[in-house]
């Protein structure tokens, strides 16, 4: 996808707009408790674990070193290894970046992770150190580790900017801030007030009462109540507009997140989106949409393997957007002889039409994250004895979908072999049975195993070792440089000189 600021950015007249900037890092580095500080909120108590699971946009006014007010848009992405997908949205959607980095911990896996999807997206970005009022903080040492990881800011190598700050205590935030608004400027960041509004979807959400909605940001142009918005071959009039604190608004402009109510479907996360104005211009874009989406569906796509075992998932969310990362980390979780298909996906909480795309099969499962069962399903549920499970962690849903991978991958015979023995001697043969003398040249023979017979390094036959002698006395295995006598059932003739290789069959 084209980032949203550069679309139709061709014109000339354009006025300055604030930046939009997204907040990306490691979990637990910090970044709700920085947006928390700035707007003066708190959002980590509402959500389960302590952990930011949805995108989220405020704006916020900052008085800078000038004495002059200006607004920000702050995206908030979250930092668990399961949000990939929500954060390489963000980065796409913002102008700035913010890598939060903790001053105790330094760099870590999620925090090269952040820094590849902005650095693919090509957004400039501000590294913020955060927690420096932590006793095991070190600021030196977190530079050092950046430096490790090739990030390499300003005094260390390198031209990134990069600002210490305590989230609890505000020290640095104002800054940081500053740093925004520099890097704004060096963007030159414009907008047109006069054009149609143009920008991308950032979340979904369905509410029972009023339908489905979808938060924006624009990145162009005004969007004014009486409109029409298409995204793909989504559409909504926009008649409910509410800014971001939910009140309702008539008019919102470059910047702005803005959540619209009332589409006709659920408009896909990530896709820009553009106003009209009127429902009929919105109507003919839809259909132009509609006639691609068609041309796209007629090409062939071949499947995969006929015999890898499928794990069939119907997937429910409170908002598009978890759908979008549980999928992410789901189909990574398949295998070589099992893969995860998501056969049906949705928002809102688990009804009876799930239940029926589960196909009442017990081999299907119906996974729910942050959304309840409805009461009028448990009987159907029953009945179907479909396996329903529900979280409001993600990483949670992730480990039992691992364990159920574990379980349910279909095994593999292989053959191990456990030892080979050259045959020395043939003393007597009895239909298939044949009293032979070896010696063991690696691993061990033992009684029952299977042998593959070798004649001048070419497989000539099978058999199995009936009985086993070492010292004329009977033994259940022999070792490595042991001579050995032994009964082997063959239709092979085994001659002097022939090699033996024992095996099992292991399922694994």
């Amino acid at each position: 996808m084209s980032k949203p600021s550069e679309i139709n950015n061709d014109n000339i007249g354009f006025v300055p707009r604030p930046p939009v900037v997204c907040v990306m890092g490691h979990i637990d580095h910090g970044k709700s408790t920085l947006l928390d500080y700035i707007r003066k909120t708190n959002i980590v108590d509402a959500e389960a674990g302590g952990i930011t699971q949805h995108i989220s946009a405020y704006e916020v006014v900052h008085t800078d070193k000038e004495k002059q007010t200006r607004t920000i848009t702050f995206l908030d992405t979250p930092g668990h290894a399961a949000f990939t997908a929500m954060r390489s949205r963000g980065a796409r959607v913002a102008d700035i970046a913010i890598l939060v980095v903790s001053a105790e911990d330094g760099v870590k896996p999620q925090t090269i992770e952040a820094l590849k999807c902005i650095i693919d997206t090509k957004t400039p970005y501000i590294v913020a150190i955060t927690k420096i009022d932590k006793p095991g903080a070190d600021i030196e040492r977190t530079k050092n580790s950046m430096v490790e990881h090739e990030i390499y800011v300003e005094g260390y190598g390198g031209s990134i900017p990069c600002v210490p700050i305590s989230a609890k205590s505000g020290e640095g935030v104002a800054e940081l801030l500053d740093m925004v608004f520099l890097v704004a400027d060096m963007e030159d960041l414009k907008g047109d007030p006069e054009r149609l509004a143009e920008g991308a979807v950032i979340e979904t959400k369905l509410d029972e009462k009023k339908g489905i909605g979808a938060t924006i940001i624009i990145k162009n142009g005004t969007l004014i109540r009486g409109q029409a918005v298409v995204c793909g071959t989504a559409l909504s009039p926009v008649r409910m507009m509410e800014n971001f604190l939910g009140k309702q608004i008539n008019e919102a402009t470059f910047s702005s997140p803005v959540r619209i109510i009332g589409w006709n479907e659920v408009p896909p996360v990530g896709g820009i989106v553009r106003s009209y104005s009127s429902k009929k211009e919105a109507e003919k874009a839809v259909e132009t949409a509609r006639l691609k989406q068609a041309e796209q569906k007629n090409v062939s796509h071949t499947e995969d393997a006929k015999d890898l075992a499928i794990i069939p998932i119907v997937l429910k969310a409170d908002v598009f957007g978890s759908i979008e990362a549980i999928e992410h980390e789901l189909l990574k979780l398949g295998n070589e002889r099992l893969r995860i298909k998501i056969v049906h996906s949705g928002i809102g909480d688990i009804n009876e039409s799930d239940i029926k795309a589960a196909g009442g099969s017990t081999n299907s499962l119906v996974i729910g994250f942050s959304v309840k069962i409805d009461n009028k399903v448990k009987t159907l549920i029953e009945r179907n004895a479909t396996p329903v499970h529900t979280f409001s962690i993600i990483y949670k849903l992730v480990e039992f979908i691992e364990g159920l991978i574990t379980e349910r991958t279909p095994k593999v015979e292989t053959e191990e072999i456990i030892g080979k023995a050259k045959i020395m001697k043939v003393f007597s043969k009895l239909k298939d049975k044949q009293i032979i003398g070896g010696k063991v040249l690696e691993g061990i023979i033992k009684i029952g195993a299977d042998v593959k017979i070798y004649r001048r390094e070419v497989q000539i036959g099978t058999g199995e070792i009936r009985e086993l002698q070492k010292m004329k006395e009977k033994t259940s295995e022999v070792q490595k440089d042991t001579e050995f006598g032994a009964m082997i059932q063959s239709q092979i003739e085994i001659a002097p000189g022939d090699r033996v290789e024992a095996f099992t069959i292991v399922k694994k």
